[in-house]
Order: structure tokens, then sequence, then C-alpha cells
């Protein structure tokens, strides 16, 4: 049978398109199960070692194996411990005792999400430490700085790729604290009480747990509490929206009329018609990628609210949510590394650029001049601005227009002119401001480095 769904065989990694396989997802339910037996073991509700015949009898359970069952039993759950009822001998009566549905459910999701965050944070890391060099090595060279599409003042490449660097240090920032609150335990049966296991709730909770590695929420309903799945979409939609930016400066600034980066080298197949064309396809995936993230938010807001201690509202699209979530945000991160493996910077168009408006990008460095030599701020607004207003119409150099200005020519030099009107001297502290959100992102890759080393 073929595919119906693109990230079977087209987006995403293996690594992350495994943890969401059925057999996958089974696999952890059935731990989860075995982890509820050893708990009622140790609370004297199960015999011993029944715990061990759930993990060997469960390694017979396929996916297609539920899918019958659940013809009978009309739940996929139901019909899971019901093979294992059948399958596991004389421990097979203990099966899911006290528990319900979800307890399964939601803390199999748990141990799928703990190992699917790892592999987005360790790409994400990975981007962050590549564009940490890349700001490095382009941190002097100029180019022009756009607000509203339009030529504003100059900036350097490696100032505008040390903001990337701060956003995801940010966005790691976010992933890390999310795991606290989403990768827990849900142990406690059919309304959160714990009322099967008497006075031994606690007891089989903390026994399962400890098998798992995970800490438990404090209190649930039926269900964990779903500020956390939506919690997990916001940081992923986040997340994608900075990789779109990103990839929008790069599709930008690839344009013909502009040509400062390229996405990758030519001798690749842009168009299938167009022989001479090298489009930002990877760049345009991402862009199309985070706007289905982002349509994903809205559901998981609203699987919040349930009714009372649960309804079913929230099952069906969380089968599609959190996967499609997490594959997609993974394939964005691969494309935004394939992207930067192969940027292409080209300093001439750069500099070609920065002269397109010949001296008008430096207005604001001839204001504040002037503002220096005593000239009110807005009268010396209005002053430059029409200067530059003829310059443009004249279509003649700003320092030309200048220098045939009686204010300005009165108050400096041509030489003091020449060299408030050069780019490099009007950059304020670039330098010194992206080497401070390096260092952000290196505490932040730090602290996630001493995080993760206790993990292992």
């Amino acid at each position: 049978m073929s595919s119906l769904c693109p990230l079977e065989y087209r987006y995403g990694s293996a690594e992350m398109r495994r943890l969401f396989t059925r057999e996958e997802m089974l696999r952890r339910m059935i731990l989860v199960e075995a982890a509820l037996m050893k708990g009622l073991e140790k609370a004297g509700l199960a015999p011993r070692d029944c715990w061990r015949s759930i993990m060997i009898c469960g390694r017979s359970i396929r996916p297609e194996d539920i899918d019958r069952a659940e013809e009978k039993t009309g739940h996929d759950v139901g019909a899971l411990t019901m093979l294992l009822a059948e399958r596991c001998g004389k421990c097979g009566g203990y099966v899911h005792l006290g528990a319900t549905s979800n307890d399964i459910i939601d803390t199999a999701w748990s141990l799928v999400l703990r190992d699917a965050l790892r592999i987005i944070e360790e790409k994400l890391v990975d981007l962050m430490r590549t564009l940490i060099g890349m700001s490095e090595k382009y941190m002097d060279l100029i180019m022009v700085g756009r607000t509203h599409g339009q030529h504003a003042l100059p900036i350097t490449l490696g100032f505008k790729l040390a903001v990337y660097v701060y956003e995801y240090a940010r966005s790691l920032e976010r992933l890390m604290s999310l795991e606290d609150r989403l990768i827990r335990g849900k142990i406690s049966g059919a309304v959160g009480t714990m009322a099967a296991w008497g006075n031994k709730g606690f007891e089989v909770e903390a026994e399962a747990m400890r098998m798992l590695g995970l800490k438990p929420h404090a209190i649930s309903t039926q269900i964990a509490p779903r500020d956390s799945f939506a919690e997990l979409v916001a940081a992923a939609a986040i997340l994608a929206s900075q990789l779109e930016r990103m990839a929008i400066e790069v599709r930008e600034l690839s344009r013909p009329e502009i040509g400062e980066l390229s996405e990758k080298p030519r001798g690749t197949m842009g168009s299938s018609t167009m022989p001479h064309k090298s489009n930002p396809v990877l760049s345009e995936r991402v862009t199309s990628l985070a706007r289905l993230i982002r349509s994903f938010l809205t559901a998981s807001l609203e699987n919040i609210a349930l009714w009372h201690e649960r309804d079913l509202s929230n099952s069906a699209n969380e089968r599609i949510i959190i996967p499609h979530t997490l594959v997609v945000l993974d394939e964005m991160l691969e494309s935004s590394r394939r992207i930067l493996g192969g940027l292409r910077v080209y300093p001439e168009a750069m500099q070609r650029n920065l002269n397109l408006t010949k001296g008008l990008i430096l207005s604001e460095a001839l204001m504040i001049k002037l503002v220096g030599k005593g000239v009110p701020r807005h009268q010396a607004y209005k002053h430059i601005q029409a200067i530059a207003g003829k310059a443009s119409e004249r279509k003649i150099d700003f320092l030309e227009a200048c220098l045939n200005d009686p204010l300005i020519s009165s108050m400096l030099t041509r030489s003091e002119i020449e060299g408030i009107l050069r780019p490099e001297n009007y950059l304020g502290m670039y330098e010194k401001l992206a080497k401070r959100a390096i260092s952000y992102a290196n505490l932040t890759l730090k602290q996630y480095e001493g995080e993760h080393s206790l993990d292992s």
C-alpha cells in the first residue's frame, strides 16, 4: 500500500520518524503497562515478577494484532490489555489493574516526547554553533540594514547572524524549561484519584515512575493536563517562526536585484524548464512548514478545555498534531542546517547595494553630527530631509548635495563630511552587541550541556 502522508517518505529524519511509528508507540505503551505492573507488585497488589512477564509476552504483539482485537473491543488500549491478558499466563489477570487508558497513553507520550525533544534540541544546538561561527567569520562584512524593506543604516552580516543566534538561544531555553512540565508520567486511574489502589496509590505510582525514569504529575484528571501539550506546540511554533524568519532573509537577499546571498551553488536543478534558475527551495520549504506548525496551535489550545474530568474531543487530533509537529520541526531544522551549509555570500553585491542610494543611507549620521554642533534635532532632521530629497530627485551623490549646502559646509569640512558618510564609521557598537549575543547563547549551550550530561 502506498504511503498517504508525506512525513512517511519525504520530511523529517529517520530517527525522528521512527519514534512515531505504530511499532514504537506500542513498545512504549507495553513498557508503561510493565511499569504499572511493577508498581502493583511493590504495593502487594500483584504477584512478583509479573512485570517481567509483561515485557516478554508483549514482544509478540504487533500493530496488526491490535487492529484485529480493536474490531472486537472498539478501543485500542482495551485491545492491548486484552492481548496482554491472553498472552501473559497467570499474570494476565492483573494487567491494567486500576488503571485507565490515558495512564498508558499519556505516560507513553512522555517517553516518546523525551526522546523527540532531545533530537530537536541537539539539532538546534548544532544550528546555533554553526551560526556562531558564521557570525564571527562575517563580523566586519558591511551590508545594508533594511527596515520596511527599505535601506535604513549600515550593519554587518555578522551582526545580522548574531540576532538569529540570540533568538535560537531563547528557543532552546523554552524547550529546556518545557521539559519539566511536559515529560511527566500519569498513573492515577479513572478520574485521577487512584481509588482502585486504596491507600497504596502513591506506592504504585512511585515504583512505576522509578522504572520509567519519569516524575509524576502532581495531580490530574483522567488525563494529564493538556496545557503542557499546548506549550509544546507553542514552543515549536515560535521556533518554526524564527527558522522561517531566517529563511525569508535568505530568500529576499537572493533576489537577483539584491544578490547578497544564495541558498546553494549553481549546478542543481532550480526549475524543470528554465536552466538558468537557482531557486531558494529549502528556504521556501521552511516557510511552508512553519505555516503548518502554527496551524496546529489553535487545536492544541482548545484541547485544554475538556469537559469535567475529561472527554474524548482531544484524542483524535492529538494523534495527528503531536507527531506532525515534531517531525515537521525536525525537517525544518534539517533544512535550515542545509541552507547554512550551502550558503553563498557575495561581498561585492553588499558593497554595490551600500552605494545604491549614493550616500543617503548615512543621513542619520550627518543629522547626529549637526546636533552635536548645536543644531536642534528637529531642525537638523528637517534640513537634512530636504537635502536628501533634492539629491534623490537630481540623482546626485548625497556628498555633493551636502557640500553645496551653506549650513552644512559652514559647520563641517569636506573631510569631515566624507568621514561621516562612510558606512564603516557608523556601525555603532555592532561588534560588542554581537559578541554579547554570542556570549548569551554560549551560556545557554553550556547550561544545556550541563543538564544533559547529568541525564546521561
